[in-house]
């Protein structure tokens, strides 16, 4: 499974950790999409959009988008159809993202998470299954309906 990772200035730092973690699982193909370098004046939206196009064109991929809230990247990863990004502060909320929601994009706050909360939630988001009750695929399609 392909995993696009992508993050602005507030997000790097977590950004590399969580793929130097990932990276020892043999399962996951860890694509880092950037920001490559530190720059504490690029746009959380440039990573995002980017990012997005390849989970699109690649069915079973997930994304980790971070930035400083979680909320920006979130906002800017949701305004696209087939995409259902979750920002997610505990195992608890991975889970039910997964099992209901059938998420493809996990945002993190790079502010209010610590590498080991993330890793651990990260960890619970990719081993959770969607349940694909019916009423989770209808509303899902019900949001894929409206969505551009």
């Amino acid at each position: 499974m392909n995993i696009y990772f992508a993050a602005d200035h507030n997000g790097y730092y977590l950004k590399d950790q969580l793929i130097d973690y990932l990276k020892k699982f043999k399962e996951f193909n860890v694509i880092d999409d950037g920001n490559l370098v530190f720059d504490k004046n690029d746009d959380f939206p440039n990573y995002a959009f980017k990012t997005i196009h390849k989970i699109l064109n690649d069915k079973n991929a997930k994304g980790i988008f971070i930035c400083g809230s979680g909320q920006g990247m979130a906002i800017a990863a949701n305004r696209f159809k087939n995409i259902r990004a979750s920002l997610c502060w505990n195992k608890e909320e991975a889970i039910d993202s997964r099992n209901d929601d059938d998420s493809n994009v996990l945002c993190f706050s790079s502010k209010q998470t610590s590498f080991n909360q993330a890793k651990d939630i990260l960890t619970v988001w990719l081993n959770t299954e969607f349940a694909k009750a019916p009423r989770f695929i209808r509303r899902i399609n019900e949001l894929d309906q409206f969505g551009s």
